[in-house]
């Protein structure tokens, strides 16, 4: 059995795409209608800095095809901290700005940790526990992307199958020090692919696009999976997706 598998890009706002991704003379207002039509998900990025309003999200509900999916990136005020299991007051301004407004385009939430914040066994399931399982009706899926060695360990891997909880699988060449943890500790596969190089015109040689492919068709015979080519070659990022969608068809 093969699971959903939906890729995409980091947002879709972004000056050097003009011309390049979308095509010259494309109103601005119209690049979400397009980036939706052409890829299958997008991660929303803007949300890791600041709130929107429900008619932001209703919006891009609305622009985007039916069976688009959106992932959302959490606010660094809840995972920038200290001692994580305290930001309950974040938690509540992150999950309470019309998210769920997305209905079923809804798609997993990537919490986000700092390169120097270090595995503490009992604060993160103190962190976990604030994790809600569901928001007005619609389910959360929750994703950890971390970034400091001490994360890689089978203590981590099991309290995140624990909550249900995926591991982000995050690649950068320019971080080869970021664990690159593939666990199946939730139902779907987060993967965030940094890097995607400009002397490539799909980011990605052939064969480097085959073999991600190849790993993503794996990660889809366990549970749904989230691919988004982010940062690198942030201009190549589009045509990498487009590539490896084209791949995944055959």
């Amino acid at each position: 059995m093969t699971h959903p598998i939906h890729i995409g890009v980091g947002g879709w706002t972004y000056e050097p795409w003009r011309g390049a991704f979308y095509p010259e003379g494309l109103a601005q207002k119209r690049e979400l209608e397009f980036a939706s039509r052409a890829l299958t998900s997008i991660e929303i990025n803007g949300t890791y800095y600041s709130t929107f309003k429900p008619d932001s999200w209703m919006k891009w509900r609305d622009e985007t095809p039916e069976d688009f999916v959106f992932a959302v990136k959490a606010s660094r005020y809840c995972t920038n901290r200290k001692v994580l299991s305290e930001g309950g007051d974040s938690f509540a301004r992150f999950l309470d700005q019309g998210l769920t407004a997305l209905g079923p385009k809804l798609g997993p939430i990537n919490w986000q940790f700092m390169a120097t914040k270090k595995f503490d066994p009992e604060d993160f399931e103190g962190f976990l526990k604030l994790l809600p399982a569901e928001k007005d009706g619609l389910r959360l899926r929750h994703a950890l992307e971390v970034r400091h060695d001490s994360f890689d360990t089978p203590q981590f891997y099991d309290l995140a199958a624990k909550y249900g909880a995926a591991i982000v699988y995050a690649v950068d060449d320019e971080a080869p020090e970021w664990p690159r943890i593939d666990q199946p500790t939730a139902d779907f596969t987060y993967a965030r692919l940094m890097s995607s190089r400009e002397d490539e015109a799909t980011g990605m040689t052939g064969a480097e696009l085959d073999a991600v492919a190849a790993q993503t068709r794996a990660w889809a015979k366990r549970g749904e999976v989230f691919a988004y080519f982010i940062a690198g070659a942030k201009v190549r990022n589009p045509a990498a997706a487009q590539a490896l969608i084209a791949r995944l068809k055959t």
